[in-house]
């Protein structure tokens, strides 16, 4: 199986949980992580004042916040092909959790741009 390799070269935060990406290809992806802030990794993200404080990691070349997450920079780059499986996640961790009420009704929006890791 042939996994491409992407690395995140920019990223900006252009509304409320959104960023365009910037990859080593020269391609830009919009995400709208929202729909995916659940459990205790992404879960404390939905904080704006951590989400604020994601960084690009030079060594691993992707987004992270302080506590540790991040995502596989090619899931973020295939972020259309991949959301509605990180949406589905997101609502198994929130009703796992009891807190059925924050993803379950929730899709992604539709982006004019062009994995979750197993």
């Amino acid at each position: 199986m042939v996994h491409p390799v992407y690395c995140v070269q920019a990223f900006e935060i252009v509304a409320l949980y959104t960023l365009r990406v910037r990859f080593s290809n020269q391609t830009e992806q919009a995400i709208n992580s929202q729909p995916v802030m659940a459990e205790a990794l992404y879960g404390p993200s939905r904080d704006l004042a951590l989400f604020h404080q994601m960084q690009l990691d030079p060594e691993v070349h992707t987004l992270v916040w302080p506590n540790g997450a991040n995502f596989d920079p090619a899931t973020l780059r295939d972020w259309p092909q991949h959301v509605q499986a990180w949406i589905a996640r997101a609502q198994e961790w929130e009703r796992k959790a009891g807190r059925t009420d924050r993803t379950q009704s929730q899709r992604a929006p539709k982006l004019s741009l062009p994995r979750p890791a197993q």
